[in-house]
């Protein structure tokens, strides 16, 4: 079983943490790619649209009868096949999310995390104990944790209003609660740091989801 430090804001070690191998123990690569894809997909606005042959302005008389002019017939102004006609089969506003198996999230957000501490970059503080809400004092802090270009922050779903105030003007930082956390978010960012009330709250729930292996037989 895997262990982890344990730093304080100040980037000493301050005690160690377990780590379930239930829940770090492997890496499923073709999970993380759906769960991104997922994820992905539901952020899409979905908002493009064209006009059809109702949405165009103009007029719908018929332009000259039907038969004995020696032109070809044409019924509308707004036909597709004229210039400034409608668009025939075009977009319209839609949504791109689908289903996606819970298990199979839990799973991704798994290997995620399993990715994350093989690659050396994630970090347990003891807590998000900052004394006052200020974005330079912060990122100082930051600089003794030694983090990354971009950075995500995962504390506990109990709103922290100093950290909040603290890390929303940085650029690269991102703060999101426990219960939130994606596998999108720990593939995207190259530092994530966790609070260890939030990081023991998600391996618990992540540990008792996990498929059970099979007693190996003697």
């Amino acid at each position: 079983m895997a262990h982890i430090d344990v730093l304080n804001l100040e980037g000493k070690k301050t005690g160690t943490l377990e780590l379930a191998d239930e829940v770090f123990g492997g890496i499923n690569e073709d999970l993380l790619w759906e769960a991104v894809k997922h994820y992905r997909a539901a952020q899409r606005a979905g908002t493009h649209a064209t006009k059809n042959k109702k949405l165009v302005s103009g007029a719908g008389k018929k332009l000259w009868k039907q038969k004995g002019t020696g032109r070809a017939r044409v019924g509308s102004i707004r036909s597709p096949l004229w210039r400034h006609g409608g668009t025939v089969h075009g977009p319209q506003p839609r949504s791109y999310d689908y289903q996606f198996p819970k298990k199979k999230l839990l799973g991704a957000l798994r290997s995620a995390l399993a990715s994350k501490l093989s690659d050396g970059k994630l970090m347990v503080v003891e807590e998000f104990d900052l004394g006052e809400a200020k974005t330079n004092a912060f990122r100082k802090t930051l600089g003794k944790l030694g983090v990354g270009k971009t950075t995500l922050l995962v504390d506990g779903a109990k709103a922290n209003s100093n950290l909040v105030l603290s890390s929303r003007n940085i650029a690269g930082v991102e703060l999101i609660p426990g219960s939130q956390v994606h596998p999108y978010h720990l593939l995207r960012y190259e530092t994530a740091i966790f609070s260890r009330p939030a990081l023991e709250k998600l391996q618990d729930s992540l540990k008792a989801s996990a498929p059970k292996r099979k007693a190996e037989v003697a």
